[in-house]
């Protein structure tokens, strides 16, 4: 009978996991495993195990069955030893596409939401009662502005079409992007440097890798224009959060909207939750009920295509 196992989650139900595994006669267990130890332990022997955030080590993946494969509930892999599934021969996939349009959304509510000014507004009636708009800092159209965007996959494509309506300029800068859909969604392919000197906002969708940690570190945020938002739903470790901090509060940037960060829950005493002009959400741009079924649905046909031997939609590690 082959093993199927769930090392951690954070839906209500595993309703369509268990379906799908019982189709195919599998056994079917689940944990909420956040330990290494606790991940070896509970996998041992499974041919297919589902990941949220549990580590999944050189060891973990050592103790799978032969022809073995993971699949993360999510985009991003960082917790799962790639390199090692390349040489044990474990198949290792992800779940890009679950929840883009959402992510999107999201990404767009922090943008307009800092541009507007919305929170500042919000608190200023609280306390003070009133608060006329010409009293605060001066707020520029978008459509006056360039918009910048780090990497035009999915997510960023989406976010471009969702910008576009309100006429800023749209630079992208990515290295692996082709010319050609870059003109098809209305953006100008620039290099790194240009689009933090040119660009008013900057909104990030690139992937964790180590040439991308601190991608905005304290330099490179500091070479930005004066007034600059930055807005990151991507991952939490592609902005040095202390430097951005630091640089909000000097007044050199113009706001920040984060959804992630280096370290989560973020920590108590981070520079970010008191820094000027901030907006902070808890890691939710994923969040939608659509969105969630999707990732669920679909992380389940996934595991069947491997327990029936079928080709993965997205394996990452072939």
């Amino acid at each position: 009978m082959p093993r199927v196992v769930v090392t951690d989650y954070k839906f209500s139900s595993l309703h369509p996991e268990r379906t799908a595994a019982a189709s195919v006669k599998a056994d079917f267990s689940a944990h909420q495993v956040t330990a290494e130890s606790e991940a070896i332990e509970v996998t041992r022997g499974a041919d297919v195990i589902l990941v949220s955030q549990a580590p999944i080590t050189s060891t973990v993946l050592e103790g799978l069955n032969g022809g073995a494969t993971v699949i993360r509930y999510g985009i991003g892999v960082e917790t799962v030893d790639l390199d090692a599934a390349r040489n044990l021969g474990v198949r290792v996939c992800n779940i890009p596409d679950y929840g883009a349009e959402t992510v999107a959304d999201h990404t767009v509510t922090l943008v307009l939401s800092s541009l507007r000014r919305v929170s500042e507004f919000d608190n200023l009636i609280r306390s003070e009662g009133w608060i006329l708009p010409g009293q605060t800092d001066p707020i520029r159209s978008l459509a006056e502005m360039t918009y910048g965007l780090i990497g035009i996959g999915q997510i960023g494509q989406l976010v471009a079409e969702r910008i576009r309506p309100f006429g800023p300029r749209i630079l992208a800068h990515d290295p692996f992007a082709d010319p050609k859909t870059a003109a098809e969604i209305g953006t100008d392919l620039v290099e790194f440097p240009e689009l933090l000197s040119a660009a008013d906002v900057i909104s990030l969708h690139a992937p964790l890798t180590p040439s991308t940690h601190h991608l905005l570190d304290y330099a490179a945020l500091s070479s930005t224009k004066p007034g600059t938002i930055v807005v990151n739903t991507a991952r939490g470790a592609l902005v040095d959060t202390r430097a951005a901090a630091k640089l909000a509060d000097s007044g050199h940037l113009g706001g920040l909207a984060f959804d992630v960060y280096e370290k989560e829950p973020l920590e108590p005493d981070h520079p970010l939750r008191t820094a000027r002009r901030t907006i902070l959400t808890p890691h939710a741009a994923f969040y939608s009920e659509r969105s969630v079924r999707n990732l669920q649905r679909l992380a389940a046909e996934e595991m069947l295509r491997s327990l029936r031997g079928d080709p993965l939609r997205c394996e990452l590690t072939a």
